[in-house]
């Protein structure tokens, strides 16, 4: 008889979750992407106020791979992908451990409406290659991943949703609690939904939309109100990419975080990144939907409390 239960219980997630990460880099190594290791610790990580990176001998672990990543773009590389570990202080829930495991994958001369054209391509090739149905249950309902998925402009989601207009919810300064109460639990329902075009001030390293610089070409994958991933075209300025981090930085300081010093060897090399676009999605939320999981600690080998 084992004498971890918890442990042992989750001999059948964790199987299926082996069989999903295989399914994810068959599909990228078929797809022309080399998957790189980059540094977990790094000295500077993305100043983002809703983030707090944990700080480790000097340096921080890396909230994402994305800075590392996108030098390697600078430096010709144009099709990347990575499943590594990241760490964000503060973060334990049903959907949160402090230490979770994160896709990312990166396309030079691509944007973000490619990008959710190869996502969706992504979870029907390794639901099918894992064994799942293209009709997932999840809390109840069902979701069908082959019909075309949802695709919902933010402003437009704040209509259906939110009862009132996106512009009145920043002027009232609950445009958060707006989409965290009213609209993200609703997207997704009965088939994944990608809602796209965020406020400019919601997306620090994302690109402005050439049509209406009041948004980003960035979007979120949601799939049974559960958020998997964010994306983005992405800023290849380096002055405004400096400019938004120095007023990142700044509105953390604000709020009484803790300060954090600018990536400047990312901001350096910015200039020589193409065109690309970029996206990091959650694999523990990923694995929960496709097994219909009731939370995160169903999924992962050991909770914190657990070590």
């Amino acid at each position: 008889m084992p004498t971890n239960w918890r442990l042992s219980h989750r001999r059948e997630a964790l199987g299926a979750r082996a069989r999903i990460i295989q399914e994810i880099r068959r599909f990228f190594i078929s797809g022309g992407y080399l998957e790189v290791e980059t540094p977990l610790r790094i000295p500077a990580p993305a100043p983002e106020s809703h983030i707090d990176p944990i700080p480790a001998d000097g340096w921080f672990l890396q909230t994402s791979p994305e800075l590392c990543m996108k030098r390697m773009l600078a430096a010709g590389y144009e099709r990347l992908f990575q499943i590594c570990h990241c760490w964000r202080s503060g973060e334990r829930g049903r959907m949160h451990v402090p230490e979770f495991t994160m896709l990312e994958w990166y396309r030079a001369s691509s944007n973000y409406t490619e990008l959710m054209d190869e996502c969706e391509r992504l979870i029907r090739a390794l639901a099918k290659g894992a064994g799942f149905s293209n009709k997932l249950s999840f809390r109840g309902e069902e979701i069908d991943i082959a019909s075309r998925w949802e695709r919902i402009t933010v402003r437009d989601a704040f209509a259906q949703y939110g009862g009132m207009a996106m512009e009145e919810a920043f002027q009232r300064d609950i445009f958060d609690e707006i989409m965290v109460e009213s609209i993200e639990p609703r997207l997704g329902r009965n088939r994944p939904t990608f809602i796209h075009d965020y406020p400019a001030c919601r997306s620090a390293l994302a690109r402005l939309k050439q049509q209406d610089s009041s948004v980003a070409e960035r979007f979120e994958l949601y799939i049974g109100g559960v958020e998997l991933a964010n994306a983005f075209s992405e800023l290849t300025d380096p002055a405004e990419q400096r400019a938004r981090f120095e007023s990142e930085a700044a509105f953390r300081v604000s709020r009484g975080q803790a300060a954090i010093p600018l990536p400047e060897n990312f901001l350096d090399e910015l200039a020589g990144m193409p065109p690309s676009a970029g996206i990091a999605l959650g694999v523990d939320r990923l694995v929960m939907v496709l097994l219909d999981a009731q939370t995160i600690d169903d999924v992962v080998a050991f909770t914190p409390e657990e070590l």
